[in-house]
């Protein structure tokens, strides 16, 4: 049988990272095999099925599969398992090679799909008919579950002994067109009584009348995702399947395909935990449920876990990558804690990011000692953790907004920011003492009338001290945005848990999106993407709707962290 061959290069990765260089258990039979020459080159894949977008447990599986291949110096390939045309769409194809490449990987020339190797993959199905190993069965999917027996019990088919010829026929014919959905499958000949009910004689190629994405119509059967997966690897030349532990129980059908046929290489599963983390959920089935009854805006929705939408939200892949290392690889299921991996992010972005002032909810403050027509350039430095970024100048002038949070008209004992008679210091700017509040006839506060100290200037030779710091903008120079502010999309560390009768549904959280549509940010340029840190409210990126007339502003993590290194 003919194999499919393309020139291989070494797996592309964006750097050596200390999880490449420590160990793991998979590293370890890894390295087993090569010692025992079972595998010279060491040979990975990504093999997501073109059904949804990417999600961060998809993220663990690539840095996984190109970081082993780059750690043994060996190849990654991606391919596309699409073998299902019901369900597949030449978008998710796109979104989820721009997520691969967003993260930090290149595949190169190994691009590969599943439907590359169907005419191949109906030979070897043809050939374990000829061997006695397959048969075609006119079980329909309610009868199927009927015969599939129960513990101790074995299943039965009544097709089982078909004779090899008739099954040749019927299936050539089934490729043909002849019958309709469901009306025939062809079954692996296993065994009826094993223990793991996958070897139960399981479908290997189903009826499915439609139209695939890349072959048309030329084919109206299709290989089952446990017959494709394994002769896909062994044309490929995997020499290891890495996937995550629910597959551990199709291990067996996943050998016994590649000792029962001709195909070429010996591939080998190996399996470790997928990554669960609270506050979301990773089943793309669910997560197709939140697109498509309108709990989110779309597979990119920035509350959504999945990478273009954390992508949308500002996360970084420096980030992604550092989480993905920290966790690990285990093949005991656990929850990952999310605050692990804001914690990543906030450790990137500290650096990455350039501060801004942003007031969130105005409130006016007029200056009333300093000139009206006063205007000042005040210095401030750009990111105090990055000295060589340098400083910009702030216009100062004689209205401002702050926060409404800083000023309490009746505040509490402990309350140090603004109040009435009480000063605060305006961040790289001077020391104000609040003298007035107007408010409006509905007795709502619009307004203060505060007076500054000209000797307070930041920097200067003033010794005077007040016990709080308060950020704010020029209210004649600054510009209005939009600001979105996001919250854990559920209310529950494990939505799936649920009392009895109620839905994953019931747990998502009514305020995981806030949106300020009147913030007030200092007069900056910003760029498609481009992160910031607001002073005291937290990292924010550029949202893909910002225009020019109207910008628009992701909360990407708060700057307080429950997380403890």
């Amino acid at each position: 049988m003919e194999e499919k061959v393309k020139e291989q290069n070494p797996a592309a990765r964006p750097e050596e990272t200390a999880a490449q260089m420590a160990g793991n258990f998979i590293h370890d039979e890894i390295e087993a095999d090569l010692a025992a020459g079972h595998a010279q080159t060491v040979h990975t894949r990504f093999p997501p099925e073109p059904n949804g977008y990417l999600h961060i447990g998809h993220a663990k599986s690539i840095c996984l599969n190109f970081g082993t291949a780059k750690k043994y110096q060996g190849l990654c390939n991606l391919r596309f398992d699409d073998t299902n045309p019901a369900k597949e769409e030449q978008e998710f194809m796109d979104a989820i090679k721009a997520d691969v490449r967003w993260l930090g990987f290149d595949w190169q020339d190994r691009l590969f799909f599943a439907s590359d190797y169907f005419e191949q993959i109906y030979q070897y199905a043809v050939e374990l008919i000829k061997a006695g190993k397959a048969y075609v069965c006119e079980l329909n999917a309610d009868q199927m579950r009927e015969h599939r027996g129960s513990i101790g019990q074995p299943a039965t088919s009544p097709w089982r002994d078909r004779p090899i010829e008739e099954s040749l026929d019927l299936f050539a014919r089934m490729r043909a067109g002849e019958f309709a959905d469901g009306q025939y499958t062809l079954r692996a000949k296993i065994d009826l009584a094993s223990p793991n009910f996958v070897m139960r004689d399981p479908v290997i190629y189903r009826i499915q009348h439609g139209e695939h994405n890349r072959t048309g119509n030329d084919w109206c059967i299709y290989p089952m995702y446990d017959f494709a997966h394994p002769i896909s690897d062994s044309l490929e030349g995997i020499t290891h399947s890495i996937c995550t532990m629910e597959f551990e129980i199709h291990r067996p059908l996943y050998d016994w395909v590649i000792a029962n046929t001709s195909c070429p290489t010996k591939s080998r599963q190996i399996e470790f935990a997928r990554l669960n983390l609270t506050h979301t959920v990773m089943s793309k089935r669910f997560l197709r449920r939140l697109v498509e009854e309108g709990h989110v805006r779309g597979w990119d929705d920035p509350r959504m876990p999945t990478l273009s939408g954390l992508r949308r939200r500002g996360y970084t892949p420096e980030a992604i990558r550092d989480f993905c290392e920290r966790i690990g690889v285990a093949k005991a299921e656990s929850m990952v804690d999310s605050a692990l991996l804001e914690h990543c992010l906030r450790e990137d972005l500290n650096t990455q990011a350039d501060r801004v002032m942003c007031v969130l909810r105005p409130l006016k403050v007029v200056i009333t000692n300093y000139p009206e027509d006063g205007r000042e350039m005040l210095p401030i430095e750009n990111n105090p953790e990055k000295p060589e970024r340098g400083k910009r100048l702030l216009p100062f002038g004689r209205e401002i907004y702050i926060e409404q949070d800083d000023f309490m008209e009746e505040p509490p004992k402990k309350f140090f920011r603004l109040k009435p008679g009480g000063e605060v210091r305006l961040k790289a700017a001077y020391i104000i003492k609040c003298e007035e509040v107007i408010k409006d006839e509905a007795g709502n506060i619009v307004e203060l009338h505060c007076t500054y100290d000209p000797e307070t200037i930041s920097g200067g030779p003033s010794t005077k001290k007040v016990k709080a710091t308060i950020h704010w903008v020029n209210a004649k120079e600054c510009k209005t945005v939009e600001v979105r502010l996001y919250d854990y999309l559920f209310t529950a560390d494990n939505p799936y848990d649920c009392p009895e009768g109620a839905d994953f549904i019931d747990n998502l959280n009514p305020n995981s999106l806030e949106v300020l549509p009147d913030a007030k940010i200092e007069p900056i340029y910003v760029m498609p993407n481009e992160r910031f840190q607001f002073l005291r409210h937290g990292y924010f990126c550029v949202d893909p709707d910002t225009e020019n007339d109207h910008m628009v502003f992701n909360r990407i993590v708060s700057l307080k962290s429950s997380f403890k290194a």
